[in-house]
């Protein structure tokens, strides 16, 4: 069962959130942050198959902030108003609507997680490394393909973190994924980095020319695993 709902940000900005509720009780809870095209059919098609492995999902309206109901595609049109609006994004406030979120999912379960995708990828660490900002402290994070996560590899997160490279990412350098690494090496268990070799910039979305199915499969699998062990 899906449905929209509204959720009130700290600083009182409101926006939308799309919600999918699995059958029976659910087994916890993940923010699903979005890349930078809006809660389109993509995002909520992950937001579905999270609720199918018996949590509640939802997945913030980010976009709200600069315009309502951003619902973009991926064809050239779509790609050029995304690239437009993506400069307009600030991480920190994008925290506080995935906070807004979080405080939702937490008036329904115990133990929340956070999972997001390209720009939404960045979100979710930055949700490791600063959710007390917002007075949340997320369970665990799963960032795929974060970029832009250098500018904050050397901050520290409060949660365990999984993060997913593309071995062929032209978006994220070799550097970003050793900024990370660098940074968070000697902290064993607390920062898992995955780079999966041949894979693309945004492999794990069907729904995009760069999908890589096995890629896709392997690092679902593993943030499944990570997911259940640290929510569940």
């Amino acid at each position: 069962m899906s449905e929209w709902v509204k959720v009130t940000a700290s600083d009182g900005n409101e926006l939308s959130a799309y919600v999918a509720r699995p059958q029976g009780q659910p087994i916890g809870a993940i923010v699903v942050v979005q890349e930078i095209y809006g809660v389109n059919k993509s995002i909520q098609a992950a937001a579905d198959s999270f609720a199918k492995d018996g949590f509640l999902a939802i997945a913030p309206a980010i976009f709200d902030r600069i315009e309502r109901d951003v619902n973009l595609g991926y064809g050239e049109a779509d790609q050029k108003k995304a690239m437009a609006l993506y400069p307009k994004l600030n991480p920190d406030d994008s925290l506080k609507d995935v906070a807004a979120a979080f405080k939702y999912a937490k008036g329904i379960v115990d133990s929340v997680g956070v999972l997001g995708f390209c720009y939404g990828g960045l979100v979710s660490w930055v949700s490791a490394v600063r959710g007390n900002n917002e007075a949340i402290e997320p369970a665990c994070t799963v960032c795929y393909y974060p970029g832009g996560i250098i500018k904050f590899a050397k901050e520290e997160p409060s949660c365990p973190v999984m993060i997913h490279f593309g071995g062929a990412d032209s978006h994220i350098g070799q550097d970003q994924i050793d900024a990370v690494r660098n940074a968070h090496d000697k902290h064993e268990g607390e920062v898992e980095i995955f780079v999966y070799e041949g894979a693309p910039h945004a492999f794990a979305n069907p729904d995009r020319p760069s999908y890589k199915a096995d890629a896709t499969k392997l690092a679902g699998e593993r943030s499944l695993s990570f997911l259940k062990t640290h929510i569940a």
